[in-house]
């Protein structure tokens, strides 16, 4: 079970890695979206580590 809550977070940040990341360093939008998107992302990936850790808490 430990091993398949894991792959789903890895999945989880691939994914925010890809379709948060990709738009930042790609798009073709002004600075302003770009910014705003990282900003977005880096709340997402604060969330999931914080969840991920409240995980692992919870397990001991």
């Amino acid at each position: 079970m430990k091993w398949f809550i894991y792959f789903i977070f890895i999945i989880l940040y691939l994914g925010v890695t890809f379709f948060g990341l990709g738009p930042v360093l790609f798009a073709d939008g002004t600075m302003q979206e770009r910014i705003m998107t990282f900003f977005v992302v880096l709340v997402i990936y604060m969330v999931l580590t914080g969840v991920l850790l409240l995980w692992k808490k919870s397990r001991k």
